[in-house]
């Protein structure tokens, strides 16, 4: 290359003068950081300044040492289809590179603008690599090429970038370049200088602007942990997680949905070293910072507005990267790519899977994708295990490495000691489209290297790892042609961590969440417990719920948020559909399981007809716990903005005790009618039946559990071994009450449905409903499909009946 053209060109950009158009000349994150800059600041996001050599500085360093021929020859003896010698390739392909010197012009233009950023305040900075083929919409495997934090002194600085050129042909890049189809010699490698924000002594994370395990695009889902973000991105911590709603960001009002404290038990610092060599350094975070969130609420909804304002701007789901500033409690976003998992999908088919058998899961982690496989389990500790990974097998690590890239491709499934969603593992396992679990804890001590696993993640937030191969079946089904009904199909929900998913099913919003699952699985403490927590003697349970709810001084706001933000997860999956959430309807041997609950459950004879339902609100026994179910709604709905929750009282015996429920709820600040919230009553006894239309002048609607109204009609314990095949919710004198509600509702003007499971296992009870003029049908997930099916086939029926050619004829 001419001499005087060399010292023309500019080999170093600063990142206020690049633009998206620009990737070419210096790669998707330095291009992303100049569009940023440009076109967001405005808004009062902040992206550390820096600057970009350039994709031609790359090229000139290649010319300048005559490597590119040596790079070819070296590259030509790789085996491309069995990367049998990729090590020694590669090790020989980065042992050319290093032989290169950077030619001077390019030297005297990094050190001019280095100078020009450090203004000689002897900052530190990030030196990061990235490629023209890196970070764009079709190929996004992160961590292919080196980065390097904390580098200071303008020595370390070029030793940084030359070290960046070196890492085009780790192992792991040369296989990525093969896989998505990149010339090797046509890639070139562009280098991002950016000053260093001091999250070692703050927090940092990652963000997605949508939920990274369904795709679901209403929220923006937030990981954080203290010190570097590095260890997030690698998956070596289990970081904090926040949701955020987005409809309630532009509304100003509480859009965090929901908390999850993470254990983050490493912080990565700047160590004493100041060159390349181990500037920063992993260590154990105090007790005092894994029991409190790394990220204030006011800081998860800064973010979130940023992270909106980024999606928007772009027009694409985006990955994000941010820190906060421990010194100057500033936040940054510090990267910025798009999302290329769900970005490219869609959602025509459900795969159900379903265990057919069952033993004590070995252990369980956060479950990433939705799937069951088997295999053999390897303990992977680095990449010189590679070798006993055959295709097929399960990975069992503490944590991956992108080094393992290779490796993990032969993988069905990966189980992490570490790591949160949006770690390392979690990234991979989504691009090769095989589910994993992270943050296990103890997996590798757990399980054996070559053992027989199952690895399961059906249960929603839950990924399980059972001994054996375990039997299972799976299921797919086409929805890209399931028309509308005009009764509406809707959900029966329990797991609030299934929501994302099932909001794809082909639905209109869900007919009845179930309270108390959430109750016993995320609160676990009888509400009364933690009203009366200052009173309880010294016992285990007061020592349990304390361990429990350390961090809330008043232990009743730890049931209101655990339960509001339970709720919440599934309000905003459906919203704007209508939500119903029926009110706890434990029974009392039921809720004395409960942490706490002995103390407060009386001990009956029939539990079924007892204590339970809309006679505990009111009653002393339990009415303060009811006031904690009334402000969790509540803060859901004049809060969070989430309108579309109603609730439904159930088991109500008489109209005047109805009357009693809504007078306490409004006590306890939920008022019938009040920014629009409607109440629905369990139609499940003969007297809702008998008495309905009174019932309807003070509930706005019902819906009727066939259950029970089954058992108390025909006088059969549904819970009896006994008599279970005496219990039909076809019997003429259920049927006959079905109709009599559903009439009385009509002539009230009333909404009425149906939560069962009889209209999808019989198309006749389903014919039955519609011809009645049900409005809705609730099914449990698996059977919504069935369930749509014969609503249409009962209105494809009557439409034949009433149509008058066939009328004529």
């Amino acid at each position: 290359m001419d001499k005087n053209k060399s010292e023309t060109m500019k080999y170093s950009l600063p990142f206020n003068q690049l633009r998206n158009t620009d990737l070419p000349k210096v790669g998707g994150k330095n291009a992303s950081l100049g569009e940023m800059i440009h076109e967001l600041s405005g808004f009062g996001i902040k992206i550390p300044d820096g600057f970009a050599i350039t994709a031609e500085a790359y090229r000139f360093f290649i010319q300048h040492n005559q490597l590119e021929e040596k790079l070819r020859k070296e590259l030509d003896q790789l085996d491309v289809e069995g990367l049998s010698n990729l090590d020694t390739v590669g090790a020989n392909c980065r042992e050319i590179m290093n032989s290169g010197h950077l030619p001077e012009a390019v030297k005297k233009e990094i050190l001019e603008s280095a100078a020009n950023l450090d203004a000689g305040t002897g900052i530190s900075v990030a030196v990061r690599s990235s490629a023209t083929a890196e970070d764009l919409p079709t190929a996004s495997f992160a961590g292919q090429h080196d980065s390097f934090l904390n580098v200071q002194g303008n020595e370390n600085l070029l030793l940084a970038i030359k070290k960046c050129y070196v890492s085009i042909f780790n192992d792991r890049a040369i296989k990525y370049r093969i896989d998505n189809g990149f010339e090797h010699l046509i890639v070139a490698l562009s280098v991002g200088v950016q000053r260093m924000v001091r999250s070692d002594i703050g927090s940092a994370g990652v963000a997605f602007t949508l939920d990274p395990e369904s795709g679901f695009e209403n929220v923006i889902y937030i990981t954080s942990a203290w010190g570097l973000g590095e260890n997030v991105v690698q998956g070596a911590v289990n970081p904090d997680e926040f949701y955020v709603f987005k409809p309630a960001i532009s509304k100003h009002q509480q859009s965090i949905i929901h908390r999850k404290l993470g254990e983050k038990e490493n912080k990565m610092v700047y160590s004493n070293g100041k060159g390349t060599e181990k500037p920063i350094v992993n260590i154990q975070t105090l007790p005092s910072e894994r029991t409190v969130f790394s990220l204030s609420d006011k800081d998860v909804v800064i973010l979130a507005e940023w992270c909106y304002k980024i999606e928007k701007h772009y027009q694409l789901a985006m990955d994000v990267e941010w820190a906060k500033d421990g010194l100057t409690g500033e936040l940054f976003i510090v990267q910025a790519r798009p999302e290329t998992v769900h970005g490219r999908k869609e959602n025509i088919s459900i795969k159900e899977y379903t265990l057919l058998s069952k033993t004590e899961p070995v252990c369980k982690g956060k479950a990433v994708g939705r799937s069951i496989t088997s295999g053999i389990a390897r303990i992977v500790h680095s990449i010189a295990d590679a070798g006993k990974v055959q295709k097929g097998d399960i990975i069992v690590a503490d944590m991956t490495n992108p080094d393992w890239n290779a490796m993990l491709r032969k993988a069905v499934s990966i189980v992490t000691n570490k790591g949160g969603r949006t770690s390392h593992a979690s990234i991979v396992a989504r691009e090769l489209g095989i589910h994993a679990i992270v943050g296990a804890g103890d997996a590798t001590e757990k399980l054996k290297d070559g053992q027989m696993i199952t690895v399961s993640c059906i249960e929603g937030d839950d990924g399980l790892v059972y001994d054996g191969q375990l039997d299972w079946e799976e299921k797919e089904i086409s929805i890209e042609h399931i028309g509308t009904t005009k009764t509406k199909p809707m959900l029966i929900l329990a797991d609030p961590y299934k929501a994302f998913r099932l909001s794809f099913y082909p639905n209109q919003g869900v007919g009845l969440l179930r309270m108390e699952f959430i109750i016993a699985n995320s609160i676990r403490i009888h509400p009364m417990a933690l009203v009366k927590y200052k009173e309880l003697e010294e016992s285990n349970d007061k020592k349990a719920i304390e361990a429990i709810t350390h961090q809330y001084a008043d232990k009743k706001k730890y049931f209101v948020d655990r339960l509001s933000e339970a709720l919440a997860m599934v309000a905003a999956a459906f919203y704007p559909k209508e939500v119903i959430v029926r009110m706890s309807d434990f029974k009392t041997n039921e809720y004395a399981q409960l942490i706490g609950g002995k103390i407060f459950e009386p001990k009956e004879e029939n539990p079924m007809l007892g204590f339970r339902g809309a006679s505990r609100y009111y009653h002393e026994r339990y009415r303060e716990g009811f006031g904690l179910e009334c402000e969790a709604i509540r803060v859901i709905r004049d809060e969070m903005g989430l309108t579309n929750v109603k609730i439904m009282i159930p088991f109500c015996r008489t109209v005047e005790e109805g009357k009693r429920v809504l007078e306490t709820m409004k006590e306890f600040g939920l008022e019938r009618g009040k920014n629009g919230l409607e109440v629905y009553v369990m139609a499940e006894l003969p007297s809702n039946v008998i008495l309905a239309e009174a019932f309807g002048e003070i509930f706005d609607g019902f819906s009727i559990g066939s259950n029970d109204l089954t058992q108390l009609t025909l006088g059969i314990d549904r819970d009896s071994a006994i008599i279970s095949d005496l219990f039909d919710e076809n019997d003429a004198a259920v049927k006959q009450l079905l109709k009599s509600v559903i009439l009385s509702a009509k002539k009230s003007g009333r909404k009425i449905g149906l939560c069962g499971q009889a209209p999808s296992d019989y198309p006749e009870f389903a014919k039955f409903l519609v011809e009645l003029g049900i409005d809705s049908i609730s099914f449990n997930p698996d059977a919504l499909l069935k369930g749509i099916e014969n609503i249409q086939l009962a209105e494809v029926a009557m439409e034949k009946v009433l149509d008058p050619i066939n009328l004529k004829s």
